[in-house]
């Protein structure tokens, strides 16, 4: 029966390619919920809306790359069910599929708010489909609100301005980013939306939408009501394991895993990427990260631990957002640590900022369009760096 990977995501396809690169030569099948070959997640709120673009999705392979994986791939297919004492995955038509191994990569599901549901002209920001429901709106949008300020809503507000549009961001937090980068970086970067156009309203909950059938406005807690032909919900997702929930298998905001990506207490039962809660080596701490990196790197582990090999050494978390023409770039782990070495925005906006623990060891930075600087910072993360010793231009 070989090897069965449930998502058709980033994670699923890269253990795929792991796996064979490997020299696992059993048969591999990848079932997807979505109707398209595996494409590439990121572009679905940076490129695949911006005007310049053709707004085709960004495959994850070729289709050559595809034919000599040699995987039988089976798009529009979605698991509803998991028995894995008999090892099978059932499916929404009622198919019963078997395995030896198990590779769950369901990744993430969008949250949503209520009212939205029905209500043409409110989005999130997480399939194809979204992506062309929104680049069609765009040309027409006058009045667009972008539903927290986190990178899902700030790349979604930078691409509407981009059109033209009159561009709003709601955060709930009264400073952008603050629970994951501290109050003065979050600020920093929260000065980008208003450098560009963008009317930032902070310290603010949204009550209701407006309109019959179609949206025409958002109403905030306040009792303000923001006038909107388009709105982009950006307030998080969710683990998709839904279908797992008759299963047994242990799920606590993921699908929880060891240091392998091996699901405690079930033989043969991986998970990778966003939908996986594991110990990351560098922190001893279980997380679940939800990064493009992370997912490409998950594949490796598996692969390694279905194949027998050493495992990879792991890598500290990183994950980019392009906003108003600048590339904003994290690595490690702010929320570890404080900002102990901040350089503020210029005309260039090129904000860096250095994070330290208790013991005052580098455990994570940010920056703006300085790729030499990051390089440098990610190397000090990796080696546990003093700040004191830490050689940086601040």
């Amino acid at each position: 029966m070989g090897i069965l990977i449930v998502g058709a995501s980033i994670a699923g396809v890269r253990t795929a390619q792991s796996l064979r690169k490997s020299g696992f030569a059993d048969p591999v099948t990848i079932v997807g919920a979505e109707p398209y070959r595996p494409y590439d997640k990121p572009p679905v709120s940076k490129d695949m809306i911006l005007p310049e673009t053709d707004g085709a999705p960004v495959p994850l392979l070729g289709a050559e790359e595809l034919d000599a994986l040699g995987v039988d791939l089976r798009v529009g297919v979605r698991a509803v069910a998991l028995d894995p004492v008999a090892r099978v995955v059932v499916t929404d038509t009622g198919e019963e599929l078997g395995y030896d191994i198990l590779v769950i990569a369901t990744g993430v599901s969008p949250r949503t708010l209520p009212g939205a549901e029905g209500l043409t002209g409110v989005h999130t920001m997480r399939t194809v489909e979204d992506a062309l429901a929104v680049r069609a709106a765009l040309p027409a949008a006058r009045h667009v609100v972008a539903i927290g300020a986190g990178f899902i809503g700030a790349e979604f507000a930078s691409a509407a301005r981009s059109y033209g549009a009159d561009v709003t961001v709601v955060e709930a937090q009264p400073v952008p980013l603050a629970h994951l980068l501290g109050a003065q970086v979050g600020a920093l970067l929260g000065g980008l939306h208003e450098a560009n156009g963008v009317t930032l309203l902070t310290g603010t909950q949204v009550e209701r939408f407006e309109g019959i059938g179609r949206v025409t406005g958002v109403t905030l807690a306040d009792g303000r009501t923001l006038p909107a032909d388009l709105v982009v919900v950006g307030v998080g997702a969710t683990p998709a394991t839904g279908w797992l929930a008759t299963s047994g298998l242990p799920v606590d905001d993921g699908v929880v895993c060891d240091e392998r990506l091996r699901v405690r207490g079930f033989d043969g039962v991986y998970a990778a990427g966003d939908v996986a809660r594991w110990p990351h080596p560098m922190y001893g701490v279980e997380m679940r990260i939800e990064h493009w990196t992370n997912a490409n790197e998950h594949a490796e582990i598996v692969a390694a631990a279905v194949t027998g090999a050493p495992a990879p050494r792991v890598q500290p978390p990183y994950v980019w957002s392009d906003q108003y023409g600048h590339r904003i770039q994290i690595v490690g782990r702010p929320g570890l640590g404080r900002a102990v070495r901040v350089r503020p925005a210029a005309d260039d906006h090129q904000v860096a900022a250095v994070y330290a623990d208790e013991d005052g060891t580098v455990v994570a930075a940010v920056v703006v369009d300085d790729p030499r600087l990051l390089m440098r910072l990610r190397r000090a993360v990796m080696a546990r760096t003093p700040i004191d010793a830490l050689d940086a231009p601040f």
